[in-house]
């Protein structure tokens, strides 16, 4: 044992001298540094050989070596300056963070406490549970006023009775429909009528101009997906688009303004208030389930769509449009049933019906958010990228067009003008060369949507090259923007070339512009 001890006695002591070591040669060396006198006795020493010229650089080397000095303390200095605001700071964030937890403490807190204030004065008041209401317990004493918001009458055995009621306003289209006619449609217009009644309605009625290309690709886009995506600068028409295919066509469109809070589907949609027992309903949810009482033509517009994150609020309902079958389209509101709820809601669930369509317009500046390709795989964009340029058009009315022609226009177009073999077989060769160069797939999904977007388009007067051509430049080759294209300019080139060559010359104008547009930018 006092053989170990001397050991790590000598071991320590001499790690610890070689500590000392450095301390005393850092101290020595700071000493050397700043040791006046020993620099002016350098200087009388050697001065007295120094000519003019000596004399010059030697002061001018000493004014060198004092302004290196100055700024290495003046770093120093500044560094430490920097190092306590940067502590500083750190605390006070500390601080405000703690506040502001005990800020959110307080608020549930008061929260919890003004919920038992407000319970006791329903329950002063005398409300009764819904269960009480809806079996008709509560009955009107004489000279009692009309129910409020929120509470429907009905007569059991000579007695009015009232009953809670949590969705007001679609029982309010219940109502409507009870005695609601249909217009009287237009049974007899083609796809390419529509376009050009639409076009021409827009500009004489509403004095709007858009490309009859445009209308085409909007119609398109109805036949292939229920979710539209107008995007491009501001100033192009991508809202009054919508807005005035609802008074072309008699049924105003139902307008959302999206704003940067949305985060779930409550904003959209509504949700049931458990303190006061009634469903906050939107203007959405009441056309969805408008909607399903009428033929009509519906659309929800979705303005400005991404300037919050749409696979926030509106991930439920792209999941549902997914769906193959559409009598699975539905959407759980509430849990459980109320003998007041809407005729048309099964079981606390919402149908969503086909003949409603959403519009959502998108513009890409720093205050929105990308949309991701989850989104645009299953909507159809459409670049509106000019603004309309004016032209004479005869004064032309709105119409009424009931879904069920619609949709039989959009069959109809699917076996008249299917995608030629010709087409398939160059897309399938196009698709093998983007899959080897550059590793993208076009997808089973955009295949499907392309066999119902390209004949439609060409019903309404368009050439299915220019069909196809649009969808391989929105929907496939937009996907080249998450790649390096620093490093694809070649392949970019190259992927033009090959284009021109299969399918010929002054062909796949959209999809060439939007590749060489991509060289240029990256």
């Amino acid at each position: 044992m006092n053989g170990f001890l001397k050991w790590f006695f000598v071991f320590m002591s001499s790690m610890l001298a070689g500590f000392g070591q450095i301390f005393k040669g850092l101290w020595n060396g700071i000493k050397q540094i700043f040791n006046i006198k020993n620099y002016i006795r350098i200087f009388k020493t050697y001065s007295a050989d120094f000519g003019a010229l000596g004399w010059i650089l030697s002061v001018l080397a000493i004014i060198v070596v004092v302004a290196i000095f100055v700024l290495i303390i003046f770093m120093i200095v500044l560094a430490v300056r920097k190092y306590i605001r940067f502590r500083h700071s750190i605390v006070s964030n500390e601080d405000l963070i703690e506040e502001i937890s005990d800020l959110q403490r307080q608020v549930v807190k008061m929260t919890k406490e003004k919920d038992e204030i407000m319970a006791m004065k329903v329950a002063q008041l005398g409300v009764y549970d819904n269960t009480a209401l809806a079996e008709g317990e509560t009955k009107l004493a004489e000279g009692e006023q009309m129910p409020a918001q929120g509470e429907v009458q009905t007569i059991v055995d000579g007695v009015v009775q009232t009953a809670d009621c949590r969705f007001s306003k679609l029982i309010e289209v219940d109502n409507f429909y009870k005695t609601y006619e249909p217009p009287a449609y237009n049974n007899d217009i083609t796809l390419s009528g529509i376009c050009e009644a639409y076009r021409n309605f827009a500009c004489s009625r509403m004095h709007l101009y858009y490309d009859i290309k445009t209308i085409r690709l909007f119609i398109a886009g109805m036949a292939s997906t229920k979710l539209i995506i107008l995007q491009g600068i501001s100033g192009t028409g991508k809202t009054s688009l919508p807005y005035s295919f609802g008074k072309f066509l008699q049924n105003d469109t139902t307008i959302a303004s999206v704003q940067p809070s949305w985060r779930d589907r409550t904003e959209l949609f509504g949700y049931f208030n458990e303190f006061t027992k009634n469903f906050n309903e939107t203007e959405v949810l009441k056309r969805i389930y408008s909607s399903e009482y009428n033929d009509d033509v519906n659309f929800i517009l979705l303005d400005e769509m991404n300037i919050a994150r749409v696979e926030y609020y509106f991930a439920e309902m792209l999941s549902i449009l997914e769906m193959p079958d559409p009598a699975e389209w539905e959407l759980d509101l509430v849990p459980n049933v109320w003998s007041t709820d809407p005729v048309r809601l099964d079981k606390g669930k919402l149908r969503i019906p086909q003949n409603i369509w959403y519009i959502g317009t998108a513009n890409n500046d720093d205050s929105t958010f990308t949309i991701s390709d989850k989104v645009y795989d299953r909507a159809q964009p459409i670049n509106l990228d000019a603004k309309g340029v004016a032209f004479d058009a005869p004064d032309t009315p709105p119409m009424n067009l009931s879904f069920e022609h619609l949709d039989t226009l959009f069959k109809e177009a699917f076996q008249m003008y299917p995608v030629s073999q010709d087409s398939l077989k160059k897309i399938q060769q196009l698709d093998l060369w983007v899959i080897e160069k550059l590793r993208v797939a076009f997808g089973n999904r955009i295949l499907k949507q392309m066999n119902l977007f390209v004949p439609v388009y060409v019903a309404c007067g368009g050439d299915e090259l220019d069909g196809i051509d649009y969808v391989l430049a929105t929907k496939i080759f937009r996907k080249f923007e998450s790649l390096n294209l620093a490093m694809l300019r070649e392949e970019l080139k190259e992927l033009c070339t090959y284009m021109l060559k299969l399918f010929g010359r002054n062909t796949m104008k959209e999809s060439i512009a939007y590749l060489e547009r991509l060289q240029k930018l990256y």
